[in-house]
């Protein structure tokens, strides 16, 4: 057969199925819901628990962790609420109060801010330099630590405000002297009974 022959043959064709009628082409159908399988529902559910899970611990490790900031004298007018609390209480040495025990050691003092007074206990053997009990100096010192069920607080760390050098050089030009400079005229710390 040659092409001619079969292109006739095929307009034939055509012209037989456009007297047969219109060609109808099917509309394309949704494709039905596919259900989730319960393994997915499953995996879903299992990370929900796991991320549940490690938001309680951290939200439950950061209040442990967590150090409150407080003055002596928001300390003493709220001890109830700062019980077995991890503090960092801030305050003014109270003069004549620094005493030491050599065994074991342990330094004691008490802190005031405001009026209100607090004692706190140090057990180590090694202060800061700047943390010494200086006539007509102020010594600002920072204790962090616990407040202890009979009242006193139960310091880990220790820091002392050591003043400025612009501080100094009004002082030193006022015949004062660094409170841990050498030689430093202060008083003699007491000892623990």
């Amino acid at each position: 057969m040659s092409i001619d022959d079969e292109l006739a043959k095929a307009v034939e064709e055509s012209e037989a199925d456009q007297a047969a009628g219109p060609v109808v082409v099917p509309e394309p159908q949704e494709a039905p819901a596919r259900r989730k399988p319960r393994r997915e529902i499953a995996l879903l559910g299992g990370l929900l628990v796991i991320g549940g899970a490690i938001l309680a611990l951290v939200l439950t490790t950061f209040d442990d962790a967590a150090i409150y900031s407080k003055s002596v004298d928001e300390l003493v007018k709220n001890k109830g609420d700062f019980a077995n609390r991890n503090l960092r209480v801030q305050g003014t040495l109270v003069k004549g109060t620094l005493v030491r025990r050599d065994s074991p050691c342990e330094y004691r003092f008490r802190m005031q801010k405001n009026g209100e007074q607090v004692e706190v206990r140090f057990p180590q053997c090694v202060v800061p330099d700047t943390f010494r009990d200086v006539p007509n100096m102020d010594v600002d010192v920072t204790a962090t630590g616990k407040l202890a069920s009979d009242g006193h607080f139960q310091a880990s760390e220790i820091m002392a405000k050591c003043p400025s050098k612009y501080d100094m050089k009004q002082k030193a030009a006022a015949g004062e002297v660094a409170p841990h400079g050498e030689g430093m005229p202060g008083t003699p710390i007491g000892k623990i009974d």
